[in-house]
């Protein structure tokens, strides 16, 4: 036998590598070795897609949602961590639980098991299309509303977990100052048209009143939106994502509306009216209705007016000094499912 055919014959006989073996394929994230060695504070997936079961007052509902879930890699020596067990997680989670903090929390501990030594930490945020019967301002016709609500946790490395609520609220808003202006420009036409009367009679007020010119100046508003996002405790009584919906538009008073006659479109206008508002307002208030809340631990806002005056917009933010993600409490809330990309 030649040594080329030795040399075969040997290696042949040889028992193959384990990743080689038949039936057995290879596992780069247990037995690869990353070209730079370092942690990593966050990896994982955006946009998992799935179907989760929301608890309301009138039943649960079932619902589509695009889940952002993470873990630390906290061994530098990893290639990198087991993405598809987080998939398997969060498909096994929501097949048996309703969405809620308490099921976000016990999401957080399952990503972080599943992974072994490779993690100590988790984050998970859940979007959902939440739709609700709205009630017209005075006509009592009904309409759909659909707000994006978020569902959100972290698990520490020492084991502590924070869960959070939070929402998009789309609103009116009318300018105090375009307001303003607008009444004192009404009143220099009146002076105008009635300046040399000695005496006006009340049909002549209002029959100027009912005229164009009458209504000639007319404040400014703007479509806006307050995302409010606010740390609670996994308990039965905390807020639900209706009742924080409905705490912060009682806070802004002119939440858009769903289904709208003519009669309604009139109490709008009086709303509007009555309720300018600076975006510095809108933070104001919202803000101050949830540090009011005890069932809320903190909580961050941030109000955009989209300006009808402006090419740009007028933005406002607030966080509570307890609010646990400092470094975002003057930018935006990452946009909620499926309004806008998810959280990066």
């Amino acid at each position: 036998m030649s040594s080329r055919a030795t040399w075969t014959a040997e290696r042949i006989a040889e028992p193959l590598p384990r990743n080689l073996a038949v039936g057995a394929l290879p596992d780069v994230v247990a037995e690869g070795r990353p070209a730079a060695r370092g942690c990593l504070d966050r990896v994982g997936m955006t946009g998992i897609e799935a179907i989760v079961t929301l608890p309301t007052a009138t039943g649960p509902m079932r619902l589509p949602a695009s889940i952002d879930a993470f873990v630390s890699l906290d061994d530098p020596l990893a290639k990198g961590i087991h993405m598809s067990r987080m998939v398997l997680a969060i498909g096994k989670t929501f097949s048996s639980r309703n969405l809620t903090t308490a099921t976000v929390a016990a999401l957080l501990r399952a990503l972080r098991w599943d992974q072994g030594a490779l993690s100590r930490s988790a984050r998970v945020v859940v979007h959902v299309a939440y739709p609700v019967k709205r009630e017209s301002l005075r006509s009592g016709e009904l309409g759909t509303r659909i707000y994006p609500v978020r569902f959100g946790g972290t698990l520490e490395s020492d084991g502590t977990v924070r869960t959070e609520l939070g929402t998009a609220i789309t609103y009116s808003s009318t300018c105090p100052c375009s307001a303003a202006l607008a009444r004192e420009l009404l009143r220099e036409r009146f002076v105008e048209r009635f300046g040399n009367l000695e005496r006006l009679t009340v049909a002549e007020t209002l029959g100027w009143l009912d005229s164009e010119e009458g209504i000639l100046p007319v404040p400014h508003s703007q479509r806006s939106r307050a995302d409010v996002r606010v740390e609670i405790d996994s308990v039965p009584s905390a807020p639900t994502p209706l009742e924080l919906i409905d705490i912060v538009e009682r806070a802004l008073g002119t939440p858009v509306q769903a289904a709208v006659k003519r009669i309604d479109e009139q109490e709008f206008a009086r709303l509007n009216g009555e309720n300018p508002l600076f975006c510095e307002d809108a933070a104001r208030r919202v803000a101050a209705v949830l540090a009011s809340d005890p069932r809320i631990r903190a909580h961050s806002v941030h109000v955009e007016h989209e300006e009808s005056l402006h090419p740009h917009n007028a933005v406002a933010a607030v966080a509570s000094p307890t609010w646990s993600a400092k470094g975002d409490a003057l930018a935006p809330p990452c946009g909620p499912f499926p309004f806008v990309p998810p959280c990066r």
